[in-house]
C-alpha cells in the first residue's frame, strides 16, 4: 500500500488501538474482537477496487464490509473519531479532508450548472 491507502490503514489502526485501550483495557495488544476487526478492516482497505482514488468508506458506492463489521466499525469511529483530534491530529484532519473531497460530485456527475 502507498500514499492515501497507507494513511487510511494507519488511521484505522490508530482508531482501533485507541478504542480498545480505552474501552477494553488493552495496553500492548488488542483484545480478540478488536484484533479481528483490525485484520478485516485492513484487508478491505488493502484490496479496495478504487485504489488510490478510494473515497471515504461512508461515501463509497460499494460497501465491501459485511453488515456486522460495518456496524462495529461505525460504533468504533463514533467513539474514536473525536478523540483522534487530540491523539493523532494530522491523521484526523486528513480523514476529514478525504471525507469532504470524496463527498463532492465530480464535474458532470450531479453538478448543476446555472444558466
Amino acid at each position: 500500500m502507498k500514499g492515501k491507502l497507507k494513511r487510511e490503514a494507519l488511521t484505522i489502526d490508530k482508531m482501533i488501538s485507541l478504542y480498545c485501550r480505552n474501552l477494553h483495557g488493552s495496553s500492548e495488544t488488542l483484545c480478540e474482537g478488536c484484533a479481528t476487526l483490525r485484520a478485516y478492516a485492513l484487508a478491505r482497505v488493502g484490496t479496495c477496487r478504487f485504489g488510490a482514488g478510494k473515497p471515504a468508506c461512508a461515501n463509497c458506492p460499494i460497501h465491501c464490509f459485511k453488515p456486522a463489521m460495518r456496524d462495529a466499525i461505525r460504533i468504533l469511529m463514533r467513539y474514536a473519531g473525536p478523540r483522534m483530534l487530540l491523539r493523532h491530529p494530522w491523521l484526523a484532519l486528513m480523514h476529514v479532508i478525504d471525507s469532504a473531497v470524496s463527498r463532492r460530485p465530480a464535474v458532470g456527475e450531479g453538478a448543476t450548472k446555472r444558466a
